[in-house]
């Protein structure tokens, strides 16, 4: 139920790459003295180095593999080793339920060598390849598919000898070793599952039993005379997780050392790991409920283990990736491992804090504002990088504090440009890639100098090629404060031609949900493709307001004030902001109409239904209708445990609530959705046809979460969703 924002008429859908550097740095790799990046520029591989910015071609991709008609072979991405003279690159990848397979080639730049990897495997099943630290092995996750299931191993390819070693060796259907499963990779961010050692001698990995879960089975009826079913291992609201545990295997003898953690492993998730050292692992635990954290430290070789350093909070406890653009890979180590970073919320806000291999803890940042994104820990000269708006909750600015927190955080970002700012750091602190995005203009971007924020070439710079967006004067950003004493940020998008002294329609788009704020100042706001994109112009007043409990960066209590209350806190926000709004004088009260998707739908339902003297129509798409029939991990983390907090799930699900349906609501699904069942309509469904309510209805066969797949899918979306609010919120100022 994750953020489909439906923005400049494009689904941007929160994700990870499965190959990639964190989110925002996808084809940008940086070298290890931070001087110069790597990036894929037309069917190259060029070097950037720094200040100068000269071009290096390196690598003709497109000359450089096999050209088969047949079988094209596209580059997704690329990896280098630590001298970035042997590369992987990845070829033809494919996603399907979270895992990412395709083919791996392996190329030495001094020799002009390029191999294929995984000889004797089915080519195209490879997943999550990696170099060892001496760039001799390469290790990588085999999907290996047979009448009796899917099993995931790893093996290891050795690069001089060419040959294929196997380390693991489950055979039983749903057993993932150096992966994950569904609600792993989607609630926790966890993809890539192994980790070289430092010395290169093992492998450190996590083993999955998704084989204790069930199978959710979606029917297909369209691609065969004879329906089959599609099973994806997915626990419900209620149900325990995959026990997971995490085993070292000795690449020279394929024997794995299991370690030897407390707790039992249905109970509880193990949601990050990294080496310390050449024998000790850190290892982040987290209980089901998600209120409780314990790091870990591991002896791989006699696999014992002992807590570090607890924290606990009476709601829930967000992993690093959730609020750190989905980066959930490495430890944010200093003082040569004898500390790091982490981020707590326990004075209120989301700060810094450094831990201590003692166990000892430091406030480094301090204030009243959340750090929203650590972008890089610059030891060398005492200087932490990270994102934060005090003063704008909508905006993103660089900021910048002493390591040893010794300072008030400085504010880095000029004011020049007020909006969201984001940076790629180069490793040793001197440069960065500097986008930015506003409601008012193009996205745009620039490479920087640190700390002083300069344009390496003036004539590049975002102040010299800034494109203003004219729709974006037509967004008006604004405050309002409900009864309830809430006051909560919003935008509004009027016609180019709005009077004031006429009435519009208002249109107002919800997510609603922890996941995923609306109300930001980038670029796209205001815009929707699943309604023609220019919504404001065909008549409209466009609206959304972001209420409790989503992720904006106002405090702990902001975003966690909804626990145990999901549709009931956010829906009366939101209801109670809309009334506020509806007071404007060019507001038509007979004319309010709500639209959103995943998370957007389950808010659109309940707006719909709990407060139908507000909302006269409602589109919903792909909504949760029932939250006990929704993942375990995303539902308890906000909900507490079914068994325990019944009565909650019940009273926050549409479904409940649809008796009292009494506006024009038009419910679309898809079929073959492996994130909000497709279960979820007919629950839905059952509860307007007992009540007599009438509705329309649009079911997308075999289609995702998404709703893409298919000639003509996006098309008819628009086409009946722009049709049934017309003719049910009729546009125009009157």
């Amino acid at each position: 139920m994750k953020i489909r924002l439906l923005l400049a008429g494009v689904i941007i859908i929160l994700s990870i790459s499965a190959f990639s550097q964190p989110m925002g740095a996808v084809s940008m790799n940086w070298g290890v003295d931070g001087n110069s990046f790597t990036s894929i520029e037309k069917g190259k591989i060029i070097r950037t180095v720094l200040p100068a910015m000269n071009k290096i071609t390196l690598i003709e991709t497109e000359k450089l593999f096999p050209k088969d008609s047949i079988h094209p072979r596209l580059l997704s991405s690329f990896q280098w080793n630590v001298n970035q003279d042997k590369a992987l690159f990845f070829i033809n990848t494919e996603t399907q339920y979270h895992k990412t397979t395709g083919e791996v080639w392996y190329y030495d730049l001094e020799t002009v060598k390029l191999k294929q990897l995984g000889a004797g495997l089915r080519q195209d099943g490879l997943m999550y390849a990696k170099l060892s630290p001496d760039g001799n092995n390469v290790a990588y996750v085999y999907q290996d598919k047979s009448n009796k299931g899917v099993v995931y191993n790893l093996y290891l390819e050795d690069l001089l000898s060419e040959k294929v070693k196997q380390l693991t060796f489950d055979t039983r259907d749903r057993v993932i070793n150096g992966t994950f499963d569904w609600v792993y990779a989607e609630e926790l961010f966890c993809r890539d599952g192994f980790r070289w050692s430092p010395d290169g001698k093992r492998i450190a990995y996590w083993n999955i039993d998704a084989s204790q879960v069930r199978n959710y089975l979606m029917l297909n009826t369209t691609d065969s005379t004879y329906s089959f079913t599609v099973p994806v291992e997915y626990p419900k609201a209620g149900e325990d997780p995959s026990p997971a545990k995490i085993g070292v295997v000795d690449i020279a003898t394929a024997k794995t050392t299991w370690i030897k953690i407390e707790g039992d492993p249905r109970q509880n998730y193990l949601v990050r790991m990294e080496w310390v050292a050449d024998n000790e692992l850190i290892i982040q635990q987290l209980n089901r409920k998600q209120n409780i954290t314990n790091i870990l430290l591991a002896d791989s070789k006699t696999a014992a283990c002992k807590v570090l350093w607890t924290e606990s909070d009476a709601a829930w406890i967000d992993v690093k990736a959730a609020w750190n653009s989905g980066d959930n890979m490495g430890w944010d180590w200093i003082e040569n491992k004898k500390a790091f970073i982490w981020a707590s919320e326990k004075d209120g806000w989301r700060h810094l804090y450094r831990i201590g291999m003692d166990g000892k803890e430091t406030l480094i940042t301090k204030g009243d504002f959340d750090v929203m994104r650590l972008y890089m820990v610059d030891e060398k000269n005492n200087k932490l990088y990270f994102a934060a708006s005090p003063d704008n909750y909508t905006q993103r600015y660089l900021y910048c504090s002493n390591l040893d927190g010794s300072n008030s955080p400085e504010r880095l970002t000029s004011s020049d440009f007020p909006g969201t700012h984001n940076y790629i750091i180069s490793p040793n602190g001197k440069w960065a890639r500097h986008s930015f995005s506003s409601h008012l203009y193009m996205p745009a971007s620039e490479l920087i100098s640190l700390p002083d924020l300069k344009p390496l070439d003036e004539t590049k710079s975002i102040s010299k090629n800034l494109k203003e967006d004219p729709f974006g004067k037509q967004i008006e950003y604004f405050k309002v404060t409900t009864e309830d004493h809430i006051t909560l940020d919003g935008w509004m998008a009027k016609p180019k031609d709005f009077d004031p002294s006429k009435k519009y329609p208002v249109f107002f788009y919800v997510y609603g949900e922890p996941w995923s704020s609306t109300v930001m100042d980038v670029y796209g706001i205001g815009r929707n493709s699943q309604f023609g994109d220019n919504i404001p112009d065909q008549g409209y007043l466009f609206v959304s307001v972001d209420n409790r409990g989503t992720p904006s960066p106002r405090g702990r209590e902001w975003r966690k004030s909804i626990y145990r209350k999901i549709g009931i806190v956010n829906i009366r926000d939101l209801a109670m902001g809309a009334k506020e709004i509806l007071k404007w004088p060019y507001c038509d009260t007979s004319r309010v109409a709500v639209t959103g998707w995943s998370g957007g739908g389950t808010s659109s339902l309940n707006l719909m239904f709990q407060y139908p003297g507000i909302f006269k129509t409602g589109i919903a798409v792909a909504a949760v209708a029932n939250q006990l029939a929704y993942d375990n991990t995303y539902q308890e983390r906000y909900m507490g445990i079914p068994q325990e907090t019944r009565e909650d799930f019940l009273a926050g699900s549409p479904y409940t609530h649809a008796k009292d349906l009494r506006g024009n609501l038009l419910y679309i699904h898809g079929t073959g959705d492996d994130n909000v069942h497709y279960a979820n309509a007919e629950k839905l469904i059952n509860e307007l046809i007992r009540y007599n309510k009438p509705f329309q209805m649009m079911a997308y066969p075999m289609r995702s979460h998404g709703i893409y797949e298919g000639e003509g899918t996006r098309e008819h979306l628009k086409t009946i969703s722009s049709k049934f609010l017309r003719e049910n919120c009729p546009p125009g100022g009157r």
